[in-house]
């Protein structure tokens, strides 16, 4: 699958080029499109990369309930390229792919726990425009996470926010990255909440 970028993709030349298409293989097979649209603009790359990499370093909060939490984002949002990534990436960490592929039908899907469903509402509210958070969902996501879980929680949805809104706006859309996976990724009902 191909995306019809906004943005040109730049060619990824010298040898920092060289040494992120040589990263990029090895990591997926492939040259995410958002490295070559973010070449462009080194220092955006970069300080995108660093953070990511801060990022991974997160521990606090459960990774199932981190990844739901992504997905739910860019669902939200309506970035197929994070959805396919993220897909892919919950594949090689080794989740649950049949509670994974769910995400984008989550409130039909029988399969989630009510903390999971609160992780996804949640994330929802927080990506929607304007935010749509409620004390009620803080205090119980607080009450079975606790403080510093929750914390991590509101970060990556944001941190998923930036991403999906960035490759959005430039156009991503899926590259097939989750065509590894057995099951292919569910698609969200014609009756989902109305997004703003």
């Amino acid at each position: 699958m191909t995306s019809t970028l906004r943005i040109p993709a730049a060619e990824l030349t010298g040898p920092t080029g060289a040494l992120l298409r040589t990263m990029a293989q090895r990591m997926f097979g492939r040259i995410p499109d958002n490295l070559s649209v973010l070449f462009h603009h080194r220092p955006v790359l970069w300080a995108i990369f660093g953070y990511e990499l801060k990022v991974a370093r997160w521990k606090e909060l459960d990774p199932h309930l981190k990844k739901y939490a992504e997905m739910a984002a860019a669902g939200a949002i309506g970035c197929s390229w994070c959805l396919d990534y993220g897909y892919y990436v919950a594949h090689t960490d080794g989740l649950d792919l049949a509670k994974v592929r769910e995400v984008p039908r989550w409130r039909e899907s029988s399969v989630f726990t009510p903390l999971e469903r609160d992780v996804m509402e949640y994330a929802e509210a927080v990506t929607a425009t304007p935010p749509t958070v409620t004390d009620e969902m803080v205090t119980r996501l607080d009450e079975a996470l606790g403080h510093a879980a929750l914390v991590e929680l509101t970060a990556m949805i944001a941190v998923e926010n930036h991403r999906s809104r960035l490759n959005a706006a430039m156009g991503l859309t899926s590259q097939g990255f989750s065509a590894v996976c057995e099951l292919p990724l569910a698609q969200a009902s014609s009756n989902a909440p109305a997004r703003d």
